[in-house]
């Protein structure tokens, strides 16, 4: 389902394995329309690690949405929320290990990001400097 007010689009997609790559497609559908494509790459990634983490740990609906640059002056503004409250921990991940870098790679790649508790649960947002 898609919601579209003015210079935003949300989704929301069940806990399914399936919907991570029906949310990149969604998501890179939108950044297209938006003359935002040189986001795109860095977008999924992200978008794509947070929704995995999302149904690792919380199940549920998994909701996205997108902020358009116009609303937020020189960013675009992710949003991915989930059931679970408790809000995430970065940590530091080991050399072996096979996860942990989410959030690593978030903070790396982002303008800004951070968490917060919603009504429903948690939402994790980040922002990302528009091209040019």
């Amino acid at each position: 389902m898609t919601d579209v007010a003015g210079d935003c689009v949300q989704w929301t997609f069940p806990a399914d394995p399936c919907a991570v790559h029906t949310a990149r497609t969604q998501v890179r559908g939108q950044l297209h329309s938006w003359r935002l494509t040189p986001l795109v790459d860095i977008t999924i990634l992200l978008v794509s690690e947070l929704m995995t983490n999302a149904l690792r740990y919380a199940g549920g609906p998994i909701g996205i949405r997108l902020v358009y640059p116009a609303v937020i002056p020189g960013a675009l503004l992710v949003e991915v929320s989930d059931a679970r409250p408790d809000l995430p921990c970065a940590h530091a991940a080991g050399v072996d290990d096979e996860g942990g870098r989410g959030l690593q790679l978030l903070a790396c790649s982002a303008l800004r990001w951070g968490t917060e508790r919603i009504d429903t649960g948690k939402m994790v947002w980040f922002e990302l400097s528009l091209p040019g």
